[in-house]
């Protein structure tokens, strides 16, 4: 690597980001004392790397904070809850409130576009365990417009034996169940983080999660990555 391209990757101030690199090798790259930039040296270490900003980290968990404060603590079979939010509240969050009572047997999500911090939630809760079965449904532009994004959530949901389908989609969707119940969460905001307002009404269920499953169930991807999969029949 020459000294060009080392000069400019030292201008750049990466902060608190995380990086996980496909070599599995710890890179020999050094922070500065108090700073947080790029030292040498890279060497030629290949990255497929994910990186987790800080900032959205602390976002989400004051998000799960304020949800902890509005929302029962216990969510009751039957009840819905409706939440409108100014720009506090994570998508994401919703559905960690549901983790937190219950792992889960099987949940679908169903998002327009979302962002590498989401996909590496996902990750670290299916290798936890927290997720048994995930299936992902995308809008058409997720493939071409989200490529790093698209192929990392591939790669997580192959883990447990499910599928990213590609569609016409502009719908925003949690479903899934567990020991405890069914639920489904419904919302106006895609799986990232945005300061806009959005509503969002968690139903607990097995009417509304079934009702949402056999839909997205029978979607047809335009992929064709997944042409052997085969719906979740569990309970």
């Amino acid at each position: 690597m020459d000294d060009d391209i080392l000069n400019k990757l030292d201008e750049i101030d990466l902060g608190d980001d995380i990086f996980r690199f496909s070599s599995g090798e710890d890179p020999k790259e050094k922070r500065r004392e108090g700073g947080g930039k790029c030292t040498k040296y890279l060497d030629k270490v290949q990255a497929a790397c994910l990186g987790r900003k800080t900032e959205n980290l602390y976002r989400r968990a004051f998000s799960e904070s304020k949800l902890l404060d509005i929302l029962d603590r216990d969510l009751k079979e039957g009840f819905s809850y409706h939440v409108i939010s100014g720009g506090d509240i994570d998508s994401l969050s919703f559905l960690k409130h549901i983790i937190r009572q219950q792992d889960l047997n099987y949940v679908l999500f169903s998002t327009w576009c979302m962002a590498d911090d989401d996909v590496l939630q996902f990750k670290e809760w299916i290798e936890k365990g927290k997720i048994r079965r995930l299936d992902a449904y995308c809008g058409e532009i997720f493939p071409n417009s989200y490529t790093k994004q698209h192929k990392s959530l591939k790669e997580v949901v192959d883990i447990c034996g499910g599928r990213v389908a590609i569609f016409r989609n502009h719908a925003k969707i949690y479903a899934g169940t567990g020991p405890k119940f069914s639920f489904a969460i419904e919302s106006s905001a895609n799986i990232n983080t945005n300061p806009r307002t959005e509503n969002t009404c968690i139903t607990i269920s097995k009417e509304a999660y079934g009702f949402y499953k056999d839909f997205f169930d029978k979607i047809k991807s335009f992929n064709k990555d997944y042409d052997d999969w085969k719906p979740w029949e569990g309970v």
